[in-house]
């Protein structure tokens, strides 16, 4: 596939070192995925935006992976370096997976209300995010992608049509969310359309005649491109689509979805487990954590029922105290500095890359929930940790320290900064990413608020033990969904019984697993292989807590077969 020569210098993998088959493959790889290119901060990218949708790209995808495979099987792993060696495992998996999923129809649920190239692009395109608005270039890169995201849209529809005529649909309640998510980009004053965004925002080094000639492209690309198709896809939504959409819940109810769902399993946990064992382990955590949250309630003197507690936390005032949303940024950044003196007795491997509290852009601040984003390879863009602040009457921080500790520090920035920030590890792993091992390494993270000074308060540590909850159930309720033949209310109902969350939350967190399935289930597997493998080495005498946050992260995302086979063998002397 053609594209803008990348900043990155080609290397042959015929008959070439495996370093150099590493770096191949990984820069191959960036002309299917350009977006993660954009993410990282690479250049020659920014203008790509191939079609993933078209049966070209498919067919060419599968072969990038095939190839892959056989080369990986032309090297002798006995002469590799240990880290080769976990590169080739790596490697061998990606390529399995990745193979394994172009085997089934993803192509005919192109977008969701969640997860989806819709909502990428609006993000990227709010000129607040990873696409760079610096230069005559980049805003010109844009109008190229925007020109390839209206062909994208264009084949979205045609798949969704194909769609309906073999039963591969959306569940209705995804669909009516849907709808006002593309009504929003059918409004036709130009100067206020969410994609006309960058140019509110031209650098002054940008000449009055360059100024005046991005507008003009701007303005015309958003009316005659991206508006009409905007006004088409809302219409269908809503007068083919929200019809044929179907009754059911779980993905196992289309055409191959129980595999389907077994894959995303495969991908999303980096373990062979079933659904069935997924589902009893979850119920037992619930459990497990139930009584850990009963023992907090009698803490504080709460005599009511455990559900009543739930709501006491909800809605008590003495938990939201703040009046100003720069108070919510402030105690984050108080939280950080409370941290510090243990922080130290517990990570000597802590990243270079900036870091930074910030509160959610408003135009996204009303759906968002609170995220990590990740700093530029090149550390010029600094990890962002966004907070959503919509009513700040209604901001409850029970749960900030948690919070803190998961999407901040120690949790994704540590992680994901150390992996880019790593010179040892090939360019392919800087940026891989593993939910198992990511999410379960935030979740880890959120288990130490005690070693490192924090959950002193039991409405804190309430908070923590809720955060967990959240993810016990998700074991319950993904897999009860997608293999158990539940709805979406006797989810929305399981989680309101056993978690503090709103309701309001609770159904869109139901929704995003139906639209999503499997992925939610990656953050307690991966956090409970991550204790299991602790409480294993903490029985090696010369045991210590430093060198096993190193030797966890030092190689970045892994599958947990293989951050296993690691700790396992590691040398604690």
């Amino acid at each position: 596939m053609p594209k803008s020569e990348p900043a990155i210098e080609k290397t042959p993998a015929i008959n070439g070192s495996f370093k150099d088959f590493l770096q191949s493959y990984y820069i191959d790889r960036l002309d299917f995925f350009p977006l993660e290119a954009t993410s990282s901060g690479l250049e020659g990218y920014n203008d790509q935006l191939p079609n993933n949708l078209s049966y070209e790209y498919r067919n060419d995808l599968k072969s990038f992976y095939t190839s892959n495979m056989k080369k990986l099987e032309s090297f002798d792993k006995t002469s590799l370096t240990q880290e080769e060696k976990i590169s080739h495992e790596i490697l061998q998996w990606e390529c399995m997976i990745g193979f394994k999923k172009l085997s089934f129809r993803t192509d005919l649920l192109p977008i969701n209300q969640f997860e989806s190239l819709h909502l990428t692009m609006a993000t990227l395109g709010s000129g607040q995010s990873m696409q760079p608005f610096k230069t005559v270039k980049d805003y010109n890169d844009w109008l190229k992608r925007l020109e390839k995201y209206a062909i994208w849209l264009d084949t979205a529809m045609a798949r969704m049509i194909e769609g309906i005529e073999v039963g591969t649909v959306l569940p209705k309640s995804l669909v009516l969310k849907l709808i006002p998510q593309f009504k929003e980009m059918t409004r036709q004053d130009i100067g206020k359309h969410l994609f006309y965004s960058p140019m509110n925002q031209l650098p002054d080094n940008i000449s009055s005649e360059d100024s005046l000639s991005i507008n003009t492209d701007y303005g015309l690309i958003i009316k005659d491109r991206l508006i009409p198709r905007f006004i088409a896809m809302a219409a269908f939504l809503e007068d083919e689509y929200l019809p044929a959409a179907r009754k059911t819940s779980g993905i196992d109810s289309i055409v191959n979805g129980s595999n389907y769902y077994q894959a995303q399993i495969e991908e999303y946990t980096t373990t062979n487990m079933t659904s069935d064992k997924i589902h009893s382990l979850g119920l037992k955590e619930v459990e497990r954590l139930r009584r850990e949250m009963t023992k907090v309630m009698k803490t504080v003197n709460y005599t009511g029922s455990l559900t009543s507690f739930f709501n006491h936390v909800r809605k008590n005032k003495k938990l939201k105290p703040f009046t100003d949303p720069q108070q919510v940024i402030d105690n984050f950044n108080s939280i950080h500095e409370r941290m510090k003196p243990n922080l130290i007795k517990m990570f000597d491997l802590t990243p270079k890359t900036v870091f930074e509290v910030r509160r959610t852009e408003a135009f996204r601040e009303a759906t968002a929930s609170a995220e990590y984003m990740p700093g530029s390879i090149d550390g010029t863009r600094p990890g962002i940790f966004y907070v959503p602040i919509p009513d700040i009457k209604e901001y409850n921080l029970y749960a900030d320290e948690d919070l803190f500790l998961h999407e901040a520090i120690p949790g994704h920035h540590y992680q994901i900064s150390l992996q880019q920030e790593n010179t040892s590890l090939p360019n392919f792993r800087k940026t891989l990413w593993y939910s198992a091992y990511g999410e379960g390494w935030a979740l880890y993270c959120e288990s130490l608020g005690k070693e490192l000074g924090l959950y002193t308060d039991p409405y804190q540590y309430f908070g923590m033990l809720s955060a967990e909850m959240h993810r016990a159930i998700r074991l319950v309720v993904d897999t009860g969904i997608h293999s158990k033949g539940w709805n979406r209310e006797k989810a929305i109902k399981y989680s309101l019984e056993n978690e503090a969350e709103s309701e309001e939350s609770i159904i869109a967190e139901i929704e995003r697993y139906m639209a999503w399935p499997g992925q939610a289930l990656s953050y307690k597997i991966g956090q409970l292989k991550i204790l299991e493998l602790r409480d294993k080495c903490s029985k090696n005498k010369t045991f210590d807590i430093k060198k096993f946050h190193n030797y966890v992260l030092e190689s970045g995302c892994v599958p947990l077969a293989v951050l296993e086979n690691k700790l396992l063998s590691a040398d604690w002397k």
